[in-house]
């Protein structure tokens, strides 16, 4: 092994870059929602799982920005997914019905995706490898 590939393969950066451009394609093959990304499917399952959540709420449980969020939940909303609703000054998200039946689609195609991902890595490594990757997620996070 050359001097380049030892630092590629050392590189936590390069390695988990190179691992999430991957599993995004896996990911968009399995997950065919149109004009929904995978993403935004991941904030309806939250919604789903917490209706009436608030917007803070959600960009704590994923991990991202306010405007983030805020061009998220506007799509959602575009795409009659969601609803907002004011209560106060905070703005609470709750699925329609129409995003009930994707969140329903969403959770058989996550199904697809652990078994296309996990029949070449392995299952018990999937999950292990995932648990890791959220954990260190955690710790960076912290620390940040």
């Amino acid at each position: 092994m050359n001097e380049e590939e030892q630092v590629l393969i050392h590189c936590l950066y390069f390695t988990a870059s190179r691992f999430a451009r991957n599993i995004t394609k896996l990911a968009e093959k399995t997950f065919d929602f149109g004009d929904v990304a995978p993403s935004y499917l991941y904030m309806i399952m939250i919604v789903k799982f917490h209706p009436g959540i608030t917007q803070k709420e959600l960009c704590h449980k994923l991990s991202i920005a306010p405007s983030t969020s805020t061009r998220f939940i506007d799509k959602l909303e575009k795409l009659k997914l969601v609803t907002k609703k004011m209560d106060g000054k905070q703005t609470r998200i709750t699925l329609t019905d129409d995003g009930e039946e994707v969140y329903q689609q969403f959770r058989i195609s996550l199904k697809e995706l652990f078994s296309s991902y996990s029949k070449v890595l392995g299952k018990e490594f999937s999950k292990d490898l995932s648990k890791t990757l959220h954990e260190a997620s955690n710790m960076l996070e912290r620390d940040l």
